[in-house]
């Protein structure tokens, strides 16, 4: 069973998966002679995912298709926020690229030829990213045997953005709509800062932009709930903040607030029911297996409430969670 999605893998997808926002990002980082002659004006998303069922609690991904010299291609983009650097990411990007090749050859049976796939990693861990984005310089061959079958290798690169090497006057500089600045900045500077309501005073323009844009406020809003979430600014500082902007940004800090009070609230009656409900299957089934615990711990409260009502009349523990 698939863990929910990362607070950083909801911003990134949220915003990021806009054509508008997506291809003002793409523009930025790919090469010049690439963009060229990509049609970023008919940008487009496409639905699913690409990502490992045991690797996508820490992993997000877009898939996009594009114009590329008026074939069809596709851009592949995945967010990478490990504590550690992932030195197989090249395997990893190759793997994914390969699954939507096998995707698109199940969709256009009979086609003798692939779109291309461009994949983009945008990395935003404190630590720079060190290691290679090729996979030639994975193999366990020395120089001289890679330069004797180097004709018979796969080389597969992947381009990185990496935001940990992108700082605040960089990062102002780019040409990208304010919401990307800002979901890019706060990807970056967010997570345990708790200085984070002054590293945003530079940004202010980019962030009332983004309530003066149609549908911003609740743009503005998604920002704010995982600032809150990975953040630690003292409330009545970044409140200061968002008063500098407006009534209508305070009103959605109040907003925001109160939704993530409510839910914290529901989660501690989740975790409640879930933590009852383990202590009654071990009392009846003995120790459980741990995919009955994930499957516990990552049901709904209605979920819950099923399993809990089956106990008594259950003689398996399938017979409660089947």
């Amino acid at each position: 069973m698939a863990s929910p999605s990362s607070p950083h893998d909801a911003v990134f997808r949220l915003v990021l998966g806009e054509p508008a926002n997506g291809a003002s990002q793409l523009r930025a980082v790919l090469p010049a002679g690439l963009v060229d002659r990509l049609d970023l004006s008919r940008l487009a998303q496409v639905s699913g995912s690409f990502v490992d069922e045991a690797l996508q609690w820490r992993h997000s991904d877009l898939l996009f298709t594009v114009p590329l010299d008026g074939r069809d291609a596709f851009i592949y983009v995945l967010i990478e926020h490990q504590s550690s650097e992932d030195p197989l990411m090249p395997v990893r990007m190759l793997r994914y690229v390969v699954r939507i090749w096998d995707r698109y050859l199940s969709e256009h049976p009979g086609v003798t030829r692939l779109p291309a796939v461009i994949p983009l990693v945008v990395h935003h861990n404190r630590r720079p990213w060190t290691g290679s984005t090729q996979l030639l310089d994975l193999l366990d061959l020395d120089a001289p045997a890679i330069d004797a079958v180097q004709d018979y290798l796969p080389r597969f690169r992947f381009i990185l953005d990496d935001l940990a090497r992108l700082d605040a006057q960089a990062l102002r500089a780019r040409p990208v709509t304010p919401l990307v600045r800002i979901t890019l900045l706060v990807l970056k500077i967010a997570p345990g800062n708790p200085e984070l309501p002054q590293d945003l005073q530079p940004f202010v323009d980019d962030l009332r932009a983004i309530l003066d844009q149609p549908g911003g406020t609740a743009k503005f809003v998604a920002l704010l709930r995982y600032i809150e979430s990975v953040g630690e600014a003292p409330p009545d500082e970044l409140r200061k903040l968002v008063a500098m902007l407006g009534p209508d940004a305070e009103e959605a800090y109040v907003t925001t607030a109160e939704m993530l009070r409510a839910e914290g609230r529901a989660e501690g009656r989740a975790e409640g029911r879930a933590e009852a409900l383990v202590q009654l299957l071990t009392l009846k089934f003995g120790p459980l297996p741990q995919s009955a615990l994930d499957a516990v711990h990552a049901a709904s409260t209605e979920q819950l409430q099923t399993w809990t009502a089956r106990v008594l009349s259950a003689n398996t523990l399938d017979e409660v969670l089947g």
